[in-house]
């Protein structure tokens, strides 16, 4: 393997101070450009890597973001992702992604281990059994150590700093609405992620809507669980036993397992029943009949959460802590499981 050269090693080989090197690698005014291309051509020949730890202890800078993803097989998330490193290459910012598999422990022993002077700041969303247990403690620690922190998606209203979320509530209320609009009047609402901030606010943008159409609530047609095998079987039972003819699916697991029973009973889609999801991904296309969705515009999340942080790394400075939520407006994506207006 190549031998990597040091700071010392460059400045001896071309006649220069250490700190003309340093400067020339950290793009300082102070040095022409002619001494900069020179510098920066030599190091790279010589594979000269930066000193993360050295320049933590110099300038608490490591110009690298870390990201923690709940769940790495939802499309969402890697859409968000993509938005993430998106802008921050556009700055000159590295990313750490680290997975917490919707666990409490390793989402708190993920943020330990990068608060070591690894990373300047977090963009996460929050795992699975935080939300489920309403823990966030580890969050307002690391805050309180100086790291900043960007929620995206699951958020907590007991943590205090920057937010980017879409409007749920508002999403699945004009959802609901297209369903009453297009003629439905038995709309089922499924639900597999109940334990989640988002979940509940798609719940209640459900009830809003029907509650405002002068329709009632009915519970028989209502599957609200955090599990997928509970879900399941409740979602059957639903099919068996009662007469719908309209689902507002809240979460991928429930879109895809209401296309599935539907079609299975042998009922027509749109012409007997209709069917919204949330979240767009590719499944959503490639269904057939292919599934109306309401979008999250993922990488619009992530590019709108790695500003926001980057703007807090750059303020830091300031006195006054005034922390922004943004809404990243939903689109419903009508396509051949619901009928037209």
């Amino acid at each position: 393997m190549k031998a990597k050269a040091t700071l010392k090693q460059i400045a001896k080989e071309l006649h220069v101070s250490v700190s003309t090197v340093s400067k020339a690698l950290n793009d300082s005014p102070e040095i022409s450009e002619q001494t900069k291309i020179k510098i920066r051509e030599y190091a790279k020949l010589k594979n000269y890597k930066p000193n993360v730890i050295g320049l933590n202890l110099k300038n608490r800078k490591t110009k690298t973001i870390g990201v923690i993803l709940p769940n790495i097989l939802n499309p969402f998330f890697a859409k968000v992702f993509t938005g993430i490193e998106k802008v921050a290459e556009e700055n000159g910012y590295n990313v750490i992604t680290c997975i917490s598999n919707e666990s409490l422990q390793k989402e708190i022993s993920t943020l330990e281990v990068l608060n070591n002077g690894t990373i300047d700041g977090f963009i996460l969303s929050i795992s699975e059994e935080a939300q489920k247990l309403g823990q966030y403690a580890h969050f307002n620690e690391i805050i309180n150590s100086g790291t900043p922190i960007v929620m995206f998606d699951r958020i907590s209203e007991e943590v205090a700093c920057d937010k980017v979320i879409v409007d749920d509530f508002d999403s699945a209320q004009n959802a609901t609405e297209h369903l009453i609009k297009t003629g439905c009047k038995n709309i089922a609402l499924f639900s597999a992620i109940d334990n989640l901030s988002v979940g509940k606010l798609r719940a209640d943008g459900y009830f809003k809507a029907i509650e405002a159409a002068g329709m009632k609530t009915n519970p028989t047609i209502i599957v609200r669980t955090d599990s997928e095998t509970e879900f399941n079987d409740k979602a059957q039972a639903v099919f068996d036993s009662q007469k719908i003819d309209a689902i507002f699916a809240l979460d991928e697991h429930a879109s895809v397992t209401a296309m599935k029973m539907a079609l299975k009973k042998g009922l027509k889609v749109p012409e007997e029943i209709s069917i919204i999801g949330f979240a767009d991904g590719v499944w959503s296309r490639r269904l057939t009949p292919s599934l109306s969705t309401v979008s999250q515009h993922g990488p619009e999340i992530g590019q709108a959460a790695t500003q926001l942080l980057i703007q807090r790394l750059q303020n830091e400075e300031t006195d006054t802590v005034h922390y922004e939520t943004t809404v990243v407006k939903t689109e419903l994506r009508q396509r051949e499981s619901t009928r037209k207006l």
